[in-house]
């Protein structure tokens, strides 16, 4: 058999990549698929020089390398490489191709074989990953900055209540070690420190609603109901130079919420458009319903939603700081006029409703607030008014699982001063060795949601299937582990906030053993 007759043979013509088969340089065969990827007509590339096929010239110094090297001696083939080249077509496009290049010993001499492969898709295909690569490092770093700022303007306010708390707490103990103590100015210096705590406790709550692991309490509610019942806080809240308008839809379907969570949402939208207009102007605050279908919304499934819109005649945004707006800390207000968290805080209740919120605002123009909030629940039974409670004990035992040692000890002292036994234990398993060495019944487990080791949860559920007959309240300020979808409680879960005063300890504790 020929040489041209075995190299032009089915397995040639159907080989994927285009083959070129060169005598000193000189086309001699090529097959069909390098007709397809050079656009030359049938054979017409045979006889030609293959440099013609090249760009450019760069690659020719690659090429003869690659052929110099190249061991002819004896039979049979040898592979001399692989080259990185730019092919010309025959329009005059160019494309980049990877040839591999071997010598093929025949009966009528020694030929150059060039298996070539268009390397258009693979270029593309690594620019794609590049790009992807790039868009996940600046998304990271966008983060990594979004983060650095949380943790600064954490930072930022908590020294500041730290610096109140600290420096009135040593107000009250050189008083009362003085020689003849004031008590009014104990008092007063101790009322200092509890308000500074409280404006913590008020910032981690806000942070918890931003990271959507608040606790909701959700009931069904009517937003035209919930304006106009905070319609006179709005107005007080605003001031007299802001004129407030409301413009309720009629017949407004009903939405699932918790009404506190709602009520800081129009709060914060509120006492924003009031310092966006320090000259006074317009405040409107309407609803409607609204129907999304397929397509209508990047985030939010088709279906039926109310829609909450906050507008305000003010100075309005500038493009950078509406991109910015729902980042947490981030205020344009001057140093000590805002803790840039309430957008980020209406985010947050929002999002963990399952809705939206966006913002649109032109300099001068003023802001418009849009909250979208899925609609579908039915009216809520009215619930009974809650009696006040007796929290005296009654000696009933009480089991305190708490990890921070200052915090166990003030559980243990409010609830031993208010007439229960109680046993402490610094984590799961010490609560659950304190419990099995119990002789007595342990009427409930009071115990931190997040603790190391093993979470309150787990421990409530070993302890429960021991003593069936034993309630659990659980206290944390972070109760992710014990939350169901959408923040919500699980059925038959009860969880008392931190931090929390004597009298709401004693009365979650007494509304428990009551049932």
């Amino acid at each position: 058999m020929e040489w041209s007759e075995e190299l032009s043979s089915g397995l040639l013509q159907a080989a994927p990549d285009a083959i070129v088969v060169m005598d000193e340089g000189r086309i001699v065969l090529v097959n069909e698929r390098a007709a397809e990827v050079f656009g030359w007509p049938g054979n017409a590339l045979v006889g030609r020089r293959a440099e013609q096929l090249l760009a450019d010239g760069d690659s020719e110094p690659a090429l003869a390398d690659l052929r110099r090297n190249a061991d002819v001696r004896g039979s049979g083939t040898h592979r001399m490489g692989t080259v990185a080249l730019r092919v010309r077509r025959h329009d005059g496009t160019v494309f980049p191709a990877e040839a591999s290049l071997s010598r093929v010993q025949t009966p009528q001499g020694h030929l150059t074989v060039a298996v070539i492969r268009d390397m258009t898709e693979g270029h593309r295909l690594r620019d794609e990953a590049e790009r992807q690569r790039s868009e996940v490092q600046e998304h990271r770093n966008q983060r990594l900055e979004a983060l650095g700022q949380l943790a600064g303007g954490i930072a930022h306010d908590f020294n500041n209540m730290l610096g109140v708390i600290v420096n009135y707490a040593n107000f009250v103990i050189e008083e009362a070690e003085s020689q003849s103590p004031d008590l009014g100015a104990i008092s007063a210096d101790a009322r200092q420190v509890i308000r500074a705590g409280q404006r913590g406790t008020d910032l981690t709550h806000q942070l918890l609603k931003f990271a959507r692991r608040e606790v909701v309490r959700p009931r069904v509610l009517n937003l035209n109901d919930v304006i106009a019942a905070n319609e006179e806080m709005l107005r007080d809240a605003i001031g007299e130079h802001v004129s407030l308008i409301t413009r309720p839809a009629e017949r407004l379907p009903t939405v699932s919420c918790d009404p506190g969570q709602i009520e800081q949402l129009l709060v914060s939208l509120a006492v924003n458009a009031r310092d966006a207009m320090p000259s006074g102007g317009d405040l409107v605050i309407d609803t409607a319903s609204a129907h999304l279908a397929p397509g209508d919304h990047p985030d939010l499934p088709p279906g039926d939603y109310v829609r909450l819109r906050i507008s305000d005649s003010g100075q309005g945004m500038t493009a950078d700081v509406v991109g910015r707006a729902f980042e947490p800390f981030f205020t344009t207000k001057a140093s000590g006029e805002g803790t840039g968290l309430g957008l980020a805080t209406v985010y947050g209740i929002v999002t963990q409703a399952g809705g939206s919120v966006s913002l649109t605002s032109e300099p001068g123009l003023g802001t418009t607030v849009t909250v979208l909030l899925p609609t579908g629940a039915s009216e809520d039974p009215v619930a009974p008014a809650l009696l006040p409670v007796v929290t005296a004990g009654h000696g009933e035992t009480l089991l305190v699982v708490e990890d921070e040692d200052a915090l166990r000890d003030v559980a243990g002292r409010i609830l031993s001063g208010a007439g229960y036994r109680v046993l402490t234990a610094a984590g799961g398993e010490q609560a659950l060795e304190l419990a099995a060495g119990h002789e007595g019944s342990i009427d409930l487990l009071v115990s931190d949601v997040v603790m190391p080791g093993m979470l309150g949860k787990e421990l409530a559920e070993r302890l429960v299937d021991a003593r069936p007959d034993t309630r659990v309240l659980y206290m944390s300020g972070y109760a992710q582990p014990v939350l169901a979808s959408q923040g919500t409680l699980d059925p038959g879960v009860v969880l008392l906030e931190k931090p929390f005063t004597a009298a709401g300890l004693l009365t979650a504790v007494r509304r428990r053993l009551d049932g």
